[in-house]
């Protein structure tokens, strides 16, 4: 009988062990969630991953086909996303077992998906946000502190995730800064009943960036990582490469005076994002001086790019060795 983590959340996921790997944009694939399904865990990938609603509708229906695990998809549900209406259409009709809303207001998303028995994590940095999700029926929140990679929140776990297990009546599942089982176990033990982990992943075999992207989290160390909002348009956590050191962390002024006309505030945002996926797109792709690399600090932790297979094996051998 092999070695299990249960929580609250593998009861309600029907997992072995508590962990979700975290959608990330152009990282995630097909071929990483399929690899977290088998082998005990959950995944989501994001919807913004695909050019077309054909493209998406595909990889939905090749994950499904590969495993009947559940697996999730992550939306954008502010006006940044023009597509959002449609992702969440095709998420309901080829029925995902859950969704992972971020970066808005979930309202719609809670609503639609509730009706066709989808669940629905929301993202959250405090608490306010994390009550007023749970109010209008979300299932879980997704805690994300400090140390998380792309868009971080702004408090440690230690105090983020005690808070919101207090106030909160639904699972809390805590999102930055988690590489080894040990930092796992600590995890739970702050009353995280799973853990959302992106960057580790990122140096996976299955991984869809470039060799020099996921050697770079091999090569680079916490201490490499920064703030810049001169990508997204808002604070997303990359590695310090001298382009990096060149573009500087804070906003132009021009995007600065545009953000702030009301007029057009809405497509600026949306052409501030567009561009900064483009970037980020590039660099992870190919080898480029424009080197664009979103990571968390959790970079400290990680010595070899592995198969995702061996790198829950790892996880929960060094989980299981803490306790």
């Amino acid at each position: 009988m092999k070695n299990t983590i249960q929580t609250s959340f593998t009861k309600l996921m029907g997992i072995d062990y508590p962990i979700i790997i975290a959608p990330m944009f152009l990282v995630s694939n097909t071929k990483m969630i399929i690899a977290a399904l088998n082998n005990g865990i959950t995944a989501a990938i994001p919807a913004l991953n695909f050019r077309t609603d054909e493209d998406f509708r595909k990889a939905i229906a090749e994950i499904k086909a590969a495993s009947d695990k559940p697996m999730g998809v992550n939306l954008i549900v502010n006006k940044s996303n023009p597509k959002y209406k449609k992702q969440l259409k095709t998420c309901i009709d080829l029925k995902v077992d859950f969704i992972i809303t971020s970066l808005g207001n979930p309202k719609e998303v809670i609503t639609k998906c509730k009706a066709a028995g989808i669940k629905v994590f929301c993202d959250v940095v405090d608490l306010k946000f994390a009550l007023k999700v749970a109010d209008l029926g979300a299932d879980a929140v997704i805690a994300v502190n400090s140390k998380a990679g792309g868009h971080s929140g702004n408090q440690p776990a230690d105090r983020l995730v005690p808070m919101l297990k207090e106030k909160l009546e639904i699972p809390v599942i805590s999102a930055g800064g988690i590489a080894t089982g040990y930092q796992l176990k600590k995890a739970l033990e702050l009353g995280a009943e799973a853990v959302s982990i992106g960057t580790l992943f990122i140096a996976s075999e299955e991984a869809g960036v470039s060799d020099d992207y996921k050697n770079a989290l091999v090569e680079y160390g916490g201490k490499d990582i920064i703030m810049s909002s001169n990508i997204s348009g808002t604070p997303l956590t990359v590695i310090n490469t001298p382009y990096m050191q060149k573009l500087g962390k804070k906003k132009s002024t021009l995007l600065k005076m545009l953000n702030r006309n009301k007029r057009f505030k809405k497509y600026i945002k949306m052409l501030i994002m567009f561009k900064g996926m483009k970037s980020v797109k590039r660099a992870a792709n190919k080898s480029t001086y424009k080197t664009v690399w979103v990571a968390g600090p959790s970079i400290e932790d990680i010595h070899s790019v592995k198969p995702v297979k061996e790198i829950i094996e790892n996880l929960v051998k060094e989980y299981t060795e803490e306790n």
